[in-house]
């Protein structure tokens, strides 16, 4: 009885083991690292992690496995966006968004922007600036399968000096060094996975120094919005890790940002530097302007209660009264710009849409942002691949287990039909997501 027992459960494993094997074949592979593309590639599963990635012919494919053909396809890493709203979902009334669905953050609207984005081929995001809780929750959640969404790092609130009315759940006003210490205490103890920091320019140095060193001994990063040439600057001196957008009107960044971005870069004692440079969203705003058909597209609305859709797409009927945007026309006549300033100065660009700000849904800002850097800034489409896949991954700190398509990392693949790496564009049209190991499309 015994052995018939453990017999029963050897083949039980075994069938397991199998069912949790999983092989796309056919299609062109780019892996993340920068390599040549693997024609007529095969990437092969095992439960959450890849088993083997090469050429028909160079991996073997286990017997039983479910093989998913990915012929005429363009197969790459998961993306990740490294600055989305996921309190937002595009709404183009700030107040009445504030006051309407701030309450419901946690619950619906959160939730609904994770699946949108996880559904849009993103596999890991970085959040900005949401209540504690949810945040963490939300988080939380995913990682347990209890919602479907990329794998999250949030920061919580923002800390600033001015939090402005309605608004003191995500944006947490910083009055003293002590209080700054406090603050960063609080969400290290919650457990935030980085520091996010804005107007910088405004913190005294006590307050700026004490919250960088109570970050830096609770091992989380430190991340600031890069409104105005001052934030950059002190930022750098601070040894910040990254910045966030390129908020400052102006037609270029100063050549002081410039000089003191590459001078950081050349120091070999410096902490490694990043930048998400968030273009899409302005760029998206002008173009809507022009022609906001776009915002018709049925894909919008998929994971959106019809009500919630209505009033998202009744506050973008008028886009000339949507204030979120700064001089909107010469930001974006100035971002492909910036953007080179950046590539120039040796930073590690990171792909970060800020899905969520008005008229940026989350199921097309990412693949927007990655359109954008090629199509009007003349950005290689290898790079800005690998900005939103091994660049992203490194920049978090868990480069040795996402994304990249090799051996022992997380399976987090997609798979679009057609030549990417000649028409970005395709990226709107996500065929086939696999977020560890599990197809969710």
């Amino acid at each position: 009885m015994r052995r018939t027992l453990l017999a029963f459960t050897a083949f039980c494993v075994a069938a397991t083991a199998q069912a949790a094997t999983l092989v796309l074949s056919g299609g062109t592979v780019i892996d993340g690292y920068g390599n040549p593309p693997i024609a007529d590639g095969v990437v092969v599963i095992e439960n959450d992690r890849i088993l083997a990635v090469g050429g028909r012919g160079q991996v073997l494919v286990p017997e039983g496995a479910e093989v998913i053909s990915t012929e005429g396809m363009t197969v790459l890493p998961g993306l990740w966006d490294m600055q989305v709203n996921l309190m937002r979902l595009g709404h183009g009334d700030m107040n009445r968004w504030n006051e309407t669905y701030g309450p419901l953050a946690e619950r619906v609207v959160m939730p609904i922007a994770a699946r949108q984005l996880l559904h849009a081929g993103v596999t890991s995001a970085r959040d900005i600036a949401a209540p504690l809780d949810a945040a963490i929750n939300v988080r939380n959640r995913v990682q347990d399968h209890l919602i479907d969404g990329p794998t999250l790092y949030v920061s919580g609130p923002v800390l600033r000096k001015l939090s402005p009315p309605g608004t003191e759940e995500w944006q947490w006003a910083v009055n003293g060094a002590e209080d700054a210490r406090a603050k960063v205490v609080r969400l290290a103890e919650a457990g935030v996975d980085y520091l996010l920091l804005a107007e910088v320019d405004l913190w005294t140095a006590e307050e700026l120094a004490a919250a960088v060193k109570e970050a830096r001994a609770r091992g989380l990063q430190v991340h600031a919005y890069a409104d105005r040439p001052a934030d950059v600057e002190r930022g750098v001196v601070q040894q910040f890790d990254g910045f966030l957008g390129t908020g400052m009107g102006v037609a270029a960044f100063p050549d002081s940002i410039v000089l003191a971005l590459r001078q950081r870069m050349l120091d070999p004692a410096a902490r490694p530097l990043s930048w998400s440079p968030a273009i899409s969203a302005v760029l998206n705003f002008e173009s809507l302007h022009g022609n906001a058909e776009p915002l018709d597209d049925p894909r919008n609305a998929a994971e959106l209660p019809p009500l919630v859709a209505a009033d998202i797409l009744g506050s973008l009927a008028d886009l000339d009264r949507v204030t979120w945007y700064e001089m909107p026309t010469v930001r974006a006549r100035t971002a492909c710009a910036k953007l080179r300033q950046l590539d120039d100065a040796g930073l590690r660009l990171l792909l970060g849409s800020d899905a969520g700000a008005p008229g940026h849904l989350h199921s097309r800002a990412t693949w927007q942002e990655v359109d954008f850097w090629v199509s009007r800034c003349g950005m290689p489409v290898e790079r800005a691949i690998q900005a939103a896949t091994h660049d992203a991954a490194m920049a978090m700190g868990v480069g040795h287990e996402s994304g990249t398509l090799a051996p022992g990392k997380y399976a987090d693949v997609i798979a679009v039909r057609g030549d990417l790496l000649r028409h970005p564009d395709l990226l709107q049209f996500v065929d086939i997501v696999i977020r560890r190991g599990r197809r969710v499309r």
